[in-house]
């Protein structure tokens, strides 16, 4: 008999075992035994050789458990299952892996590159007077969620023979790779999502790996099995965002446009390789940023290192790449001593263009209004003319660091697409929705995905139901595959199929006796063109209708400490048809909360393959408690499709930050996360060499 609160860790089932995993500890190496001791009735260890099917993710090049090689500390090499919790963790302290270890390797792997040239960019340099150039650096970041990965596998009866119990954003997933790891049939495993919550796509494909564990152990001993990962294995060994390096420069035109840009990008994906296409694609399109350029070159690449799995994390690569390009705008400007905002407005994409790497046109871009909006919201020109005056006077005093408190305050924009760029064989960007209106007046909305209150209310205001008379199952029995719940195609996809369906249902019901049923499908290109002298156009539509927002953030800086004090973010976006202001809003807000915490509070890195020693009890996120003034609104478009807005404020409120501690501070601050302890070491650096 179940029992659950809805999180899979409160799961419990009859006769259920738990299990624990075996890992790697070595970043790099040949494997070539494990040592154990005899275990007792019903307890079993679980290796690569118990595996009846292929041992390896659906999709992706990721094995399920090291057979002969390891690639990274944490590895999962085996499993170790039984009843009692506390005998598991007994045994696996006892457990010894051999392996042989391997030096890393001397020259980084590249998995995944970029290479796109666009109109004559060396013309361009050979032609301006002023260039700008600038390396711009986002660090890793661990994402939230209410708890860590986990999964329960329950033998079913008959026609089923196993049921998945996990928090995941792509269902289907799930039920793929644990069918083709148990060399089971198609239709054989049933997969129950669990709550979500925050997850900062962190829920996409890991799921997947915990999910064959807990199956792998439920079909050898015979018992519904759970495995459940701690809170500090979940934080070293789970995938986070990844780092990236990106260099751009820049030759202007007369009057201050980009007449031609470099960029180099440099992206460590750590062992194998999942999304790495859509990581680098999503990470140069950011990295272009929403600017006119006449020309360009792009030379990209996705690095493969000992270390676990990276990405995707909250937009894909765009965060990484917007970061960049935002902070290269507020360059630009500083060169030619324009404010920021101007610059944007000036040089901003207009209705009709295109985004740089050849997008399908875009149907409006009202950034210039929306720039005008943040900076009315916040007061941006009046505190950006005042705090220029200011730093400007600093540089003329023999002591800077001392009187009033330093203050600066910075702006920046991003967009935000609706699905993916590439579809490959995972069908990742395939979407399907089944809706069936019954004859006691239920309607019952088939998506595959943990159900959305939006979707029960759009339904009942079509068709009048009640909501109480409206299910939304989400097991993936007898459910369409709708892909991966990220990159807002929940909002932006399905909710559009739910409506078609809906509406379809509503032209049918007086015409046609009921039962009623109704599939719409959505379904993406196999691949986007690159490559060649000028790059085809992309032909995903995701960002044909994109989402649009500028920030504002402004902060305050001690100057004797340097402690810097966020005054206010102030965020405004256009997301076509917003469907409840107040889910919209909070959204918003809790993002800007942990866009934030990115920017200049969670230092993570690894050290020789590894997170240090007690990172995880230090790690530091941002609580709401803990937030600044957060001011959000909208330019209402009731006339659009509803768009995607969650991850807005990781694409923009990053670099208005940064660009707000360097109007402060009078210097440039081109990496995050940017701390306190940044702060002192630029000035020392600053003050060893002349006036801050």
């Amino acid at each position: 008999m179940k029992k659950s609160s809805g999180f899979v860790g409160d799961s419990s089932f009859q006769n259920m075992f738990y299990a624990v995993t075996i890992r790697s500890p070595v970043s790099r190496g040949v494997l070539r035994g494990l040592e154990c001791p005899e275990l007792p009735e019903p307890y079993s260890l679980i290796t690569a050789g118990h595996i009846p099917g292929k041992n390896g993710l659906s999709d992706f090049p990721v094995p399920v458990l090291a057979e002969t090689e390891v690639q990274y500390i944490g590895e999962p090499v085996a499993i170790l299952a039984g009843p009692e919790e506390r005998v598991l963790e007994e045994y696996a302290l006892k457990i010894k892996i051999i392996a042989e270890e391997k030096a890393p390797q001397p020259q980084p792997e590249i998995i995944v590159e970029r290479g796109i040239t666009f109109g004559q960019p060396e013309e361009a340099f050979a032609r301006g007077e002023t260039v700008v150039e600038g390396t711009y650096i986002t660090g890793t970041q661990a994402h939230w969620y209410p708890e860590p990965h986990g999964a329960a596998a329950v033998p079913s009866p008959p026609p089923h023979g196993l049921t998945i119990h996990t928090a995941t954003q792509w269902p289907g997933h799930v039920k793929r790779s644990v069918e083709r790891v148990l060399g089971w049939r198609s239709g054989t495993v049933t997969v129950n999502p669990a709550p979500l919550a925050a997850h900062l796509d962190g829920k996409i494909w890991y799921p997947s790996l915990v999910a064959c564990h807990a199956a792998l152990a439920a079909v050898v001993t015979g018992n519904p099995v759970k495995l459940m990962l701690t809170g500090e294995e979940d934080f070293l060994y789970a995938p986070k965002r990844n780092r990236a390096r990106i260099e751009i420069r820049s030759a202007l035109g007369e009057k201050g446009e980009i007449a031609g840009s470099e960029l180099r990008l440099r992206l460590d994906l750590g062992a194998y390789g999942v999304f790495q296409d859509e990581i680098i694609d999503h990470t140069c399109l950011g990295a272009l940023g929403l600017y006119q350029h006449r020309s360009f070159k792009i030379d990209g690449a996705g690095i493969c290192s000992n270390i676990p799995v990276q990405g995707p994390l909250a937009g894909f690569g765009l965060a990484q790449g917007f970061f960049a390009a935002e902070r290269h705008a507020s360059r630009i400007a500083g060169a030619l001593g324009q404010d920021p905002a101007q610059w944007r407005k000036d040089n901003v994409l207009k209705e009709r263009q295109s985004l740089a790497i050849g997008t399908s046109p875009i149907h409006s871009a009202p950034l210039p209004e929306l720039i005008d909006a943040a900076a009315a919201f916040s007061g941006y020109y009046r505190k950006w003319a005042s705090y220029e005056l200011l730093k400007n006077s600093r540089r003329e005093k023999p002591s800077p660091l001392s009187g009033e408190p330093l203050r600066g305050i910075g702006i920046a924009t991003a967009c935000q697409g609706s699905g993916f760029l590439h579809n490959n064989e995972s069908g990742c960007g395939n979407c399907s929705v089944e809706a069936r209106l019954e004859k006691d007046g239920s309607l019952e909305i088939r998506t595959g995905f943990p159900p959305s209150d939006v979707w029960r209310e759009l339904a009942s205001g079509i068709l009048g139901v009640e909501e109480e008379l409206i299910r939304l199952p989400a097991a993936t029995d007898g459910s369409p595959d709708s892909g991966v719940a990220a990159l807002s195609r929940n909002i932006g996809v399905v909710t559009r199929l739910v409506e078609k369906c809906c509406t379809a249902i509503r032209s049918q019901r007086f015409r046609r006796p009921l039962p009623i049923t109704v599939k719409r499908s959505a379904k993406s290109p196999k691949e986007p063109a690159w490559g060649g002298a000028v790059p085809k156009s992309i032909e995903s539509d995701a960002f044909s209708r994109p989402s649009w927002a500028a920030a504002v953030a402004e902060i305050e800086i001690d100057p004797v400490s340097l402690w810097p004090v966020v005054r206010g973010i102030w965020l405004v976006a256009d997301a076509g048809k917003i469907l409840s202001q107040r889910r919209a809003r909070s959204s918003l807000r809790t993002g800007i909360i942990q866009a934030l915490g990115w920017t200049c509070r969670e230092q993570l890195y690894y050290e020789g393959g590894k997170i240090p020693p007690g990172m995880y009890r230090s790690y530091d996120i941002t609580s709401p408690a803990q937030a600044p003034p957060i001011h959000v609104d909208f330019i209402w478009n009731d006339s659009s499709d509803p768009g995607g807005i969650g991850d807005l404020p990781f694409f923009c409120v990053p670099a208005a930050y940064a660009q707000a501690v360097s109007q402060a501070m009078d210097h440039h601050f081109d990496e995050i996360p940017l701390d306190a302890a940044r702060i002192w070491d630029a000035a020392k650096r600053e003050r060893s060499g002349g006036a801050l």
